[in-house]
């Protein structure tokens, strides 16, 4: 009898239906009532939109292999928002120069990760946990606990409220967001590229594929997306904090996870990442709205986590 075997990302949006379905059998979930139901559901995905988009980022060092990972990922972002306070300072004419600078100075701290990886030989685990202390570190010297600034109403206006047809704009930005993703990833030689170095880099190398400038633009676009991830994350909650970024680490690893991306590298997509941000978002709503303390939730999302993994390295093996 022929094995019916169900695609990660596939599996991760089945799953979400699931946990969707099920918020919705508890006491404080939304019933049958549709109008409710649809509100829960934008709400979802708009809060998955911050996950998603940092998790971008932990998408592209997974696939280039090698133990690929971005542990600096939470603190980046933390810096790149409390940037992007700082410099709007309620004005909407800075929003576009504080998106840029959120950008560049994630980017900066990514080329940092990349070239100790590249050249000095630090396996990227080390080099990026490292790097998180290092922005941590700076982050506590230069604002001493206190940062002075505000959000402007545009950018609250963008990517908090309904913008087209009462979707939020941060809803907006993930689609239009995803699709140059999948250009990147599927239509372009950096695509092509970041998955030969992640199956084998030595027969990239032989191919012609320049290994090391690879390394270095997957770590640089990595801590831009974390720094976009920022941008968005303070506009979103309208206040910045010092560890504001901190949240987000272990999920943007486990979304990649659970959307299927080979953790070895050399195979995976950003389809499945979407679908493992809307997960996690779901799960954590779900006990949210169960009432469970950190502490279940911790252990339930790494459960998840677990189970999925395992569940899809059996897959694997049933194909090959």
């Amino acid at each position: 009898m022929k094995r019916i075997t169900i695609s990660p990302p596939v599996a991760a949006v089945l799953l979400a239906i699931i946990l969707f379905a099920l918020s919705g059998l508890l006491p404080n979930g939304f019933g049958s009532n549709m109008l409710v139901a649809r509100a829960q559901a934008v709400n979802i995905l708009r809060l998955s939109v911050f996950l998603g988009v940092i998790a971008a980022g932990q998408t592209l060092v997974i696939i280039s292999g090698s133990e690929g990972i971005d542990l600096s990922a939470g603190a980046v972002v933390t810096l790149t928002a409390i940037v992007t306070y700082v410099l709007v300072n309620g004005n909407d004419g800075r929003v576009l120069p504080a998106l840029f600078a959120a950008i560049l100075v994630g980017a900066a701290i990514g080329l940092v990760n990349g070239t100790g990886i590249s050249f000095l030989k630090i396996s990227p685990l080390v080099m990026t946990l490292g790097m998180s202390g290092v922005v941590t570190g700076m982050i506590l010297i230069v604002q001493h606990g206190n940062v002075s600034g505000a959000v402007s109403p545009i950018m609250t206006k963008v990517i908090a409220r309904p913008l087209i047809f009462g979707i939020p704009g941060a809803i907006i930005i993930w689609v239009f967001f995803a699709g140059l993703m999948w250009l990147l990833m599927e239509r372009t030689a950096f695509g092509k590229n970041l998955f030969a170095i992640g199956t084998n880099r030595v027969t990239a190398r032989l191919s012609g594929v320049n290994v090391t400038a690879m390394v270095l633009a997957t770590y640089a676009l990595a801590g831009a997306l974390s720094g976009l991830g920022g941008f968005l994350a303070v506009g979103n909650t309208g206040v910045v904090f010092i560890n504001i970024g901190n949240p987000f680490l272990f999920p943007s690893i486990a979304a990649v996870a659970v959307g299927g991306t080979l953790l070895s590298g050399g195979k995976g997509s950003y389809w499945g990442t979407m679908a493992g941000a809307i997960v996690l978002t779901l799960l954590t709503s779900l006990l949210t709205t169960m009432q469970m303390p950190d502490s279940v939730r911790s252990m339930v999302l790494g459960a998840t986590l677990l189970i999925l993994i395992s569940i899809y390295g059996r897959q694997q093996a049933l194909r090959q």
